[in-house]
């Protein structure tokens, strides 16, 4: 399959029409409109910092089931303990930060995540799209995640931590959420060991793709999650729509 060259129009072609690597489209760029139009569509982009945009597509995909959750055992006395805290929403902006400055093996010193996206996902945060979880160790911020809430669906961008099991903390505290309120799966793009371990697996585009067209069809939480979540189980503090 070819690549496609995107205008300024609003749109994309279909996520089946995508490369064997996993590519659909070149350019555009990274306006919210453009970006909630994408993750509608099951698309993401990634990319490097000097090259164009590119978004994405990969067959098969890497996601999670929220029933599928595990906990290892070496986890739980993190729980029991409470040895962290779990915010939610209330420091995007530095949770995104973190995770581009998160060093990974093979990445040097920072992540794709570029300065635009970091003002384009705080719009959506803004707009209550797009959503981090903050782990704290006392008082001081040392894990989280951020990603964008559509329908029935997370679709989860990146995570960091600086203090062992901190993002690990996060993750699971938030699927445990998103199991409650009955989410379908959360979407990891792709393959880590860290997500594996915790239940992720593959499935194919096409599976993918079909939850992408019954989750139009979906409410979105729409709002500040820091809110939702201190709510009892009927509190109604996210705009339903």
């Amino acid at each position: 399959m070819p690549v496609f060259w995107l205008t300024d129009e609003l749109s994309f072609p279909p996520a089946e029409l995508a490369n064997e690597d996993g590519i659909l489209a070149v350019g555009g760029d990274l306006s919210p409109d453009r970006l909630l139009l994408a993750y509608s569509m099951g698309l993401f982009p990634w990319f490097n910092p000097e090259d164009p945009i590119l978004w994405w597509s990969p067959d098969p995909r890497f996601i999670l089931y929220p029933q599928s959750l595990k906990v290892s055992k070496s986890m739980r006395p993190y729980f029991n303990q409470k040895k962290f805290t779990v915010t939610f929403d209330t420091q995007f902006e530095k949770v995104m930060t973190a995770c581009q400055q998160q060093y990974r093996k093979g990445q040097g010193g920072g992540t794709w995540i570029t300065d635009e996206m970091i003002d384009s996902y705080t719009e959506l945060n803004k707009m209550g799209f797009a959503h981090s979880v903050e782990v704290w160790q006392d008082e001081e911020l040392v894990g989280g995640l951020y990603g964008i809430s559509l329908g029935k669906i997370f679709f989860g961008e990146s995570m960091f931590a600086t203090v062992s099991n901190a993002s690990k903390f996060g993750f699971i505290t938030l699927v445990q959420k998103l199991k409650e309120l009955d989410y379908w799966l959360i979407d990891c793009q792709q393959r880590t060991k860290h997500l594996e371990s915790l239940g992720g697996e593959f499935i194919d585009r096409k599976e993918f793709i079909k939850f992408m067209e019954k989750n139009k069809l979906q409410k979105t939480a729409q709002g500040n999650w820091g809110t939702f979540f201190s709510k009892d189980e009927n509190g109604q503090s996210l705009e339903e729509k």
